[in-house]
């Protein structure tokens, strides 16, 4: 017959704990039913309730922003359209205008005629004539004042649509600047979510196996108490996530863990029949592999970067065979000095091998390079930029020609079978001496003004947003082809290169001469007449990219290096700058749809510069055409399309959203704003 002894008893009288032992041994033979009744009590944290309070608070002001944004969305239709109304009156006083210039002159010819006619025989009476010719000048002079009145009419309207295009793009960029604050809080309210404390009560009865002592059953009873009672503790906490229904799928990758800070023995006995029975209290803390936070919410890592990616105090398990969870073991520790364990209850995220694709094993390098720039690498007939250039191609045969004007082209028949590098040599044309230092003058003045220019190969993208993530002004996705390349300076233009510009043509930019220029202050733009392109308001070299300019002041720079080289220089259209970001890609960035970390400069991008200042030009790894901060750093004037006022700035800054920083996206402005996140590059017609 079994029985059983307070485990108190057990533990004072070794002899009679290996009796009742032995006896054990021989007459349970049967394991009983496991039992286990675990009471928990999670502590809310207040760090945790402020996390909820915060992303509510930051949801509350998305949606009071959002429908702001949508009111001045309304508001700039409403005054487009009366602006085309105001236009399309002004086309037509215009027209009239020229129809009552017509009948003024056609008045005056009558009214001479009856002069003439008077002088001869002086009874002519010439009153009518007189008073058509009168009556036509009244009507031709009123049409003119009509047009000078709707000329302000729409000058006054234009004023309204910048300052709301101005307020509808700054409550764009706060309004995903919240977005970006919110996608924080969501990552700090989760990793809070996880560290609760909390306290355990667990009542767990097991049967003693016929060949274990009793400190040995009381050991492993213990033990299997602890378990459980750290896997129903996890599981609370996940089942109290407050976005569990995100995070509940990528459970296995968490790398939950549990650390025990105090446990106890509330009481414990050996039944008669073999059972042994353990009631603890147990206090608990949670935590997570805080870098793994963005993956269980789909975030980009970007906004885990500032956790630690490792494992802190993790006591690592041992499993007992025939149970199926995961069972930790104290050593030969009583339950009651457990204090500091950390137990892992939850696998982390497997180790996956990335296996090369068959279609990419028969791929190799070439790399060219040759002994000039601004040239154009054309490979099986595809132009493919210029050198320097790496390129993946098929396993076989390849032509290869590179070409320069005013150069022999280089051309060569690969077989590549590996990978391969290549130094072209291109020799120059024979031309006749006047024409040769005519050539060599351009060249030298080109070479000095447009360095680092860049040849973007001829080709056909889809523009527009490709992914759903834009805006209205950026549908319906359009295919364009580029029949001709085209040649882009790799950076933007620098303040060393304004500078150049300024000392030789004296010229005034329009913050100089206005009212300054725009910066951001609390969100909003603020306009400083101290501010312009030699002081922005932040700290800056000649290596930064020139700002505070206007469109006319980017369009008079690009006008002078058409004096000074001879070369056909001009802003890029929206089509080339948005072939050229895209780089080949289908992405919202060249890299892909999410913005990383410090791979751009923008707002909240993660560089050293984010929500500072401009960043100096080619900070960052270029895209695959080698063209440098296509994506922040500043906007980017591009060329005006004919018949339109306005022009559209692309390519984000560092003040602005990363979602407004992907390649499709447009802001359109008055060719008189300038703001210190606003500068351009040029390209040159080929």
């Amino acid at each position: 017959m079994c029985f059983a002894l307070q485990l108190n008893s057990i533990k004072g009288n070794k002899n009679n704990n290996n009796q009742k032992s032995a006896v054990l041994g021989m007459e349970c033979m049967r394991l009983a039913p496991l039992s286990i009744l675990i009471s928990i009590s999670l502590l809310a944290l207040s760090a945790q309730a402020q996390d909820v309070n915060t992303v509510t608070s930051i949801e509350s002001e998305i949606t009071l922003k959002q429908s702001e944004f949508d009111n001045f969305t309304d508001v700039l239709e409403k005054h487009l359209k009366e602006e085309s109304q105001l236009q399309q009156q002004l086309d037509l006083l215009r027209a009239r205008s020229a129809k009552l210039e017509k009948e003024k002159n056609q008045a005056l010819d009558a009214m001479n005629e009856m002069y003439r006619r008077m002088i001869e025989d002086p009874s002519v009476d010439i009153t009518e004539t007189k008073n058509r010719y009168q009556a036509a000048v009244s009507s031709h002079k009123q049409n003119k004042d009509d047009i000078a009145m709707q000329l302000a009419a729409i000058a006054s309207h234009r004023q309204e649509i910048e300052q709301i295009r101005v307020a509808k793009h700054t409550l764009l960029n706060t309004l995903e600047g919240l977005k970006e604050q919110r996608n924080s809080a969501r990552v700090e309210r989760l990793r809070n979510e996880f560290s609760r404390e909390g306290t355990v009560e667990v009542s767990n009865t097991i049967n003693c196996k016929r060949t274990e002592t009793l400190a040995a059953c009381e050991q492993r009873g213990q033990h299997l108490g602890l378990q459980k009672a750290t896997k129903r503790f996890l599981d609370q906490i996940f089942a109290n996530l407050t976005e569990i229904r995100t995070v509940e799928s990528k459970r296995n990758m968490a790398g939950a863990q549990v650390q025990v800070l105090n446990s106890h023995v509330v009481s414990s006995e050996f039944s008669g029949q073999g059972n042994y029975s353990v009631n603890l209290n147990v206090a608990m803390r949670g935590s997570v592999n805080a870098a793994r936070l963005c993956q269980l919410l789909n975030l980009d890592n970007r906004f885990c970067s500032n956790y630690s990616n490792e494992l802190t105090n993790v006591y690592q398990p041992t499993v007992e065979p025939d149970i199926s969870i995961p069972v930790v073991s104290f050593k030969d520790l009583p339950v009651s000095d457990i204090a500091t364990a950390s137990v892992v209850t939850a696998p982390s995220a497997p180790q996956v091998s990335v296996l090369k694709r068959q279609d990419q094993a028969l791929n190799y390098e070439l790399i060219l390079r040759s002994n000039v720039r601004d040239d154009e690498v054309f490979i099986d007939g595809v132009s493919y930029g210029s050198t320097r250039l790496s390129v993946a191609l098929p396993q076989g045969l390849h032509d290869v020609e590179i070409r320069k004007t005013g150069y022999e082209s280089y051309r060569q028949s690969v077989d590549l079978r590996s990978n391969r590098t290549i130094r072209a040599k291109l020799t120059k044309i024979n031309t006749p001496i006047a024409e040769l230092a005519q050539s060599m003058t351009a060249s030298s003045a080109d070479s000095t003004l447009s360095q680092g220019m860049i040849v973007v190969p001829a080709g056909e993208f889809e523009m527009g947003d490709l992914t759903g993530n834009g805006l209205a002004n950026e549908l319906p996705v359009v295919k364009k082809i580029l029949s001709d390349s085209f040649v882009m300076h790799e950076k933007e233009v620098t303040v060393g290169q304004y500078h150049a510009f300024i000392n030789e043509s004296n010229y005034i930019t329009e913050a100089e001469a206005g009212k300054g220029c725009a910066y951001y202050l609390n969100g909003e733009p603020v306009w400083e007449q101290s501010l312009n392109w030699k002081s922005p308001g932040y700290e800056q070299g000649d290596d930064f990219p020139v700002v505070c300019l206007t469109y006319n002041d980017a369009k008079a720079y690009a006008d002078w290096l058409v004096s000074k080289t001879g070369q056909q220089y001009r802003l890029p259209t929206e089509v080339e700058w948005e072939y050229a970001a895209r780089a080949g890609s289908k992405t919202d960035y060249a890299w892909g749809n999410d913005i990383g970390n410090n791979l751009a400069n923008c707002g909240w991008c993660g560089s050293a510069w984010s929500n500072q200042s401009a960043a100096p030009v080619g900070s960052f790894q270029p895209n695959k055409y080698g063209l440098y901060d296509m994506v922040g750093n500043v906007w980017e004037w591009t060329q005006k399309t004919a018949g339109q006022s306005d022009v559209a700035v692309r390519g984000g800054a560092w003040n602005f959203a990363p979602s407004l920083a992907r390649s499709s996206t447009r802001l359109i402005l008055t060719t008189d704003f300038r703001a210190n996140y606003i500068g351009f590059r040029v390209v040159r017609e080929r």
